[in-house]
């Protein structure tokens, strides 16, 4: 029986050469890792000319197919162990496969693709030491991939290691922004964002208030039911507060049991109206006291504190459970 025919594909070097380069310079920007997908996605089929292309992530011992372009559908969503698949031995080896019989090839799971157009593959991994995804690219005719179509996916696959990398870091760097700006009890702003935004604001010379909210009696409950009990009450403060405040809004943990609230872009009488709020909110074991300052024109964020803070001061004299604003 006379062997089928193996394509060659026609391609145009500088199209592929562009193709490539643009594809390079979308990798480099990329935030988030269902970018990178969509960027394989829609780059992978057209620069081998093949008739899908699939971006495979190593999920622990299994292939992770996340996603994919092709004439029919293929694995989207599946997971396959690592010992059963193409992309799994690519993986493991740190190495490309091209295969232009995938029935005539031992490491194709061949009941998998059955029910699939494919005859011909290519699959290179995404970094050769320690390798965490690969891409592959199919053809519906078999297909002999040359080694200039390998070296031109094995292209795709390095700039996709280093937009992962980028994406990675990016994730380290927001989740440390994130733990250095928030109280760890109550999961708001800690005092050192509240600075850093207090400070932006003034700056920006914006008509700002602040409240500073404390309250009542505290010690007593620790005192009474234990330092947990105390914790859980600040938690609960924390959200009700929370959802009396607008977007643009910022609660942070101030210090203890007094917490600071920024207001920008609006008038004292509002901000009377949302401190009254907040004092309404507080959950019925405690009251709270609050003191309110707008800045004044080129008014120091020092002297906007201590403003704030005598209100505060002279609402818990006048009887605690009130909000004063300052003069």
């Amino acid at each position: 029986m006379e062997a089928p025919a193996v394509e060659s594909a026609s391609v145009d070097p500088a199209a592929t050469l562009r193709l490539l380069l643009e594809t390079v310079s979308k990798l480099s920007m990329v935030r988030h890792l269902e970018d990178i997908q969509r960027i394989v996605r829609s780059s992978a089929r057209r620069l081998l000319c093949a008739d899908g292309a699939t971006f495979v992530l190593r999920d622990g011992e299994h292939c992770l197919y996340a996603d994919e372009d092709a004439i029919s559908p293929l694995w989207k969503g599946q997971r396959f162990p690592m010992d059963q698949c193409v992309s799994g031995w690519v993986m493991r080896h740190g190495r490309a496969a091209a295969i232009t019989d995938i029935y005539a090839d031992t490491r194709v799971p061949h009941e998998a693709y059955r029910p699939t157009f494919v005859k011909s593959l290519a699959m290179v991994p995404v970094r050769h030491v320690d390798p965490v995804a690969a891409i592959g690219v199919y053809w519906a005719q078999p297909h002999a991939a040359s080694k200039d179509e390998m070296a031109l996916a094995q292209a795709l696959a390095d700039s996709v290691a280093v937009a992962l990398e980028h994406v990675r870091l990016l994730a380290e760097l927001a989740m440390t922004v994130q733990i250095s700006s928030t109280d760890p009890l109550t999961g708001v702003a800690n005092r050192r964002a509240w600075d850093r935004a207090l400070t932006a604001a003034v700056e920006s010379d914006r008509q700002i208030t602040i409240a500073l909210v404390d309250l009542d009696h505290f010690k007593r409950i620790n005192d009474a039911e234990g330092h947990q009990a105390g914790d859980e009450l600040l938690r609960q403060c924390a959200i009700a507060w929370s959802a009396m405040l607008r977007n643009e809004d910022l609660l942070a943990r101030y210090g203890g049991e007094e917490f600071g609230v920024l207001l920008p872009g609006i008038s004292t009488e509002l901000a009377l109206t949302i401190a009254e709020r907040l004092r309404t909110a507080t959950p019925e074991k405690v009251t709270a006291s609050i003191g309110i300052a707008t800045r004044y024109g080129g008014e120091q964020v020092s002297e906007l504190i201590r403003r704030a803070d005598s209100a505060l001061y002279d609402a818990k004299r006048a009887g605690r459970n009130r909000v004063l604003v300052a003069s």
